[in-house]
C-alpha cells in the first residue's frame, strides 16, 4: 500500500530535515513540484485545513506534499484541553483514509510518548511511516560515521572527541564543522585533532582536557602553553571564564575520583556524575594522575584564588599561571 503520511519525531533536527528534504526531492524538479508542495505551521493551522491541503488533487502531478511542523506537540500541550483532544481525534480518524496522491509529513522536534495516538497510528497503519530520530549521548561516534558516509573522509577518535566536546548535542553545527574540515584536509588524509584545533573556533573542552593531562603529569611548560593558547583565543575580559572551566574540570575530577574510590567503575562514571561518555573516559584517565587528597587540596586552592581574583587582590592571568606552576612535580 502507498505510504500517504509520515511521522518524524525526536531531537535530531538535522536528520529529520534531511528526511523531509528527500521527500521534497521525490516531488521532482519541475515548476509543478513547488505548486504541489505546502509547508504549514502546526501551531497556527487547523486539522481540517491540513486534511484539505493533503487531499486536494495535485496540479499536473501525481503527488501533493504537505509538511506540517509542531502540530501534535501543540495539540497535546498543557492547556490544549478538549479542543486539542478533539482535533487530535479528528486527525487520527482522517489519516488512514488519505488518498494515494497525498504525502502528509508530520514533523515533531521532540520525542512523542509511546501512548500518543498518532505515534501508534503511524506504526500500525498500512499507509503510515514513522521514524524516531534522537541525538546519541556520545556524538563522537556519529561524527566519525558522518565524516565517512557524507564526506568520504576518515577521522581519528581523538579528532572526533575534540569536535564533539565543542559541538555537544548540536549535530547541525558538528556537520557544518565537518564540511569545513573535509574541504581543508588533503585528499586521502584523515582529519586529525590538530585539524580540528586549527579550524574549529575555540576548542575549549578539548584544550582543557589536554591542559589537565599535563598538570596531572607535572608537566608545567606544556600546561602553561595550552593555557596561554586558550587565553589568546578569548578576549582578555573572559579570562575568568577560562578559570571557571578549570574549576569545573577539577570539580568533575574530584567527583570522578570519589566515585572510583568508592568502588565505581570507569564505565559508570558518566551516569554517576552526569557527563557524556567520552568526557567520562577522559576524567577516569585523568583522575588516576592524582590522589584524592591532592584533588581536595587543589580544589581548595582554586577557591582561594577565585576569591582573590574577584576581590582585585591578584590579576586573573597571573593567578592561573601561579596555580599551574604550583602543580609542578
Amino acid at each position: 500500500m502507498t505510504t500517504t503520511f509520515y511521522l518524524f519525531h525526536g531531537n535530531d533536527d538535522l536528520t529529520i530535515d534531511e528526511y523531509v528534504a528527500k521527500l521534497r526531492k521525490e516531488m521532482g524538479s519541475d515548476p509543478n513540484a513547488e505548486l504541489n508542495t505546502s509547508e504549514l505551521d502546526g501551531t497556527v493551522v487547523t486539522v481540517p485545513e491540513i486534511i484539505g491541503a493533503a487531499t486536494s488533487y495535485p496540479f499536473l502531478s501525481d503527488k501533493r506534499l504537505v509538511i506540517v511542523r509542531g502540530l501534535i506537540g501543540w495539540l497535546t500541550r498543557k492547556g490544549a484541553g478538549n479542543v486539542g483532544k478533539e482535533a487530535l481525534a479528528r486527525l487520527a480518524d482522517e489519516l488512514p483514509h488519505l488518498p494515494e496522491h497525498a504525502r502528509l509529513v508530520l514533523v515533531e522536534k521532540q520525542l512523542l510518548p509511546e501512548n500518543n495516538v498518532i505515534r501508534k497510528l503511524a506504526a500500525e497503519s498500512a499507509n503510515g511511516y514513522i521514524k524516531e530520530l534522537i541525538v546519541p549521548k556520545d556524538t563522537s561516534g556519529w561524527i566519525i560515521e558522518r565524516a565517512h558516509s557524507e564526506y568520504g573522509v576518515r577521522m581519528d577518535n581523538r579528532a572526533a572527541m575534540a569536535l564533539a566536546a565543542v559541538t555537544g548535542a548540536d549535530l547541525r553545527r558538528a556537520d557544518n564543522e565537518l564540511l569545513k574540515l573535509a574541504c581543508y584536509i588533503k585528499p586521502g588524509e584523515p582529519i586529525t585533532e590538530e585539524d580540528v584545533a586549527a579550524l574549529t573556533p575555540y576548542v575549549s573542552e578539548a584544550s582543557i582536557f589536554k591542559m589537565v593531562d599535563a598538570m596531572a603529569e607535572g608537566r608545567t611548560e606544556p600546561a602553561l602553553k595550552l593555557l596561554h593558547r586558550l587565553l589568546a583565543e578569548k578576549k582578555a575580559e573572559e579570562t575568568l571564564r577560562v578559570y571557571g572551566m578549570i574549576i569545573r574540570q577539577f570539580r568533575l575530577l574530584l567527583q570522578a575520583k570519589e566515585h572510583l574510590m568508592s568502588g565505581g567503575s570507569a564505565s559508570s562514571v558518566a551516569n554517576a556524575i552526569g557527563v557524556r561518555p567520552f568526557v567520562a573516559q577522559s576524567l577516569a584517565h585523568q583522575a588516576r594522575g592524582f590522589t584524592l587528597a591532592e584533588l581536595e587540596r587543589i580544589y581548595r586552592r582554586l577557591g582561594e584564588l577565585d576569591f582573590q581574583m574577584k576581590t582585585g587582590r591578584i590579576q586573573p592571568e597571573l593567578a592561573i599561571d601561579l596555580f599551574i606552576a604550583g602543580l609542578a612535580r
